[in-house]
């Protein structure tokens, strides 16, 4: 999910553009946004399951669902039950993103708008330190070469400074929207972000 309007906005281009302020708050809360990761990577999977996979109580899992389905984040898949009590959970349709523009004439969604900001890049940092701890439990192959750490100072217009931005969407768009293809290879679920901000050193 990138920095990126009401919990019903289009979806275009696999991306569905969140400018409401209360389906930012869903995603604001570090829970959430890892069953949604979750379901994004795993597929769709109970209460029950997603309550293993993340060590939470089924009562908090079920409570943060509610949330997230309040904000058409998260929808039902009933043809995955197997009896009329079992529930299956899914994304919607459409990757999650936002720009802090959207939010500027209101301060209190700004406000949402900034914590979400702050949210998503502690995660980030989260998972590029937990590959450190996890790196030696990889195949050989995965221990070099497949992890990148770049950075670079640039001098740029905010005209540049946008068509950059616009590329590196661009790049990971391209990677996440391809087939899988189906090769018998084994894959990892690989985790890829870019930043780029006006900064001074």
């Amino acid at each position: 999910m990138t920095e990126p309007t009401e919990p019903t906005e289009p979806v275009a281009d696999g991306v569905r553009q969140i400018a409401d302020s209360r389906v930012l708050a869903a995603l604001t809360h570090p829970v959430r946004r890892r069953l949604l990761d979750l379901l994004a990577v795993d597929g769709p999977a109970t209460v029950g399951l997603l309550a293993e996979r993340t060590g939470q109580a089924v009562g908090s899992i079920s409570h943060h669902l509610k949330v997230l389905a309040g904000a058409d984040l998260v929808e039902e898949a009933p043809e995955l039950a197997r009896d009329r009590r079992e529930r299956w959970w899914r994304p919607t349709a459409g990757t999650p993103r936002w720009r802090r523009a959207d939010f500027a004439a209101d301060p209190v969604a700004e406000a949402v708008a900034d914590a979400a900001g702050s949210l998503q890049l502690e995660r980030q940092a989260a998972l590029v330190r937990g590959w450190s701890a996890a790196r030696h439990d990889y195949p050989e192959p995965w221990r070099e070469g497949c992890a990148v750490a770049t950075e670079t100072w640039l001098r740029l217009t905010p005209e540049e400074a946008r068509e950059l931005a616009g590329e590196l969407v661009a790049v990971l768009a391209r990677w996440a929207d391809r087939p899988v293809p189906e090769d018998g290879r084994a894959r990892e679920s690989v985790f890829a972000f870019a930043h780029s901000v006006p900064a001074r050193p």
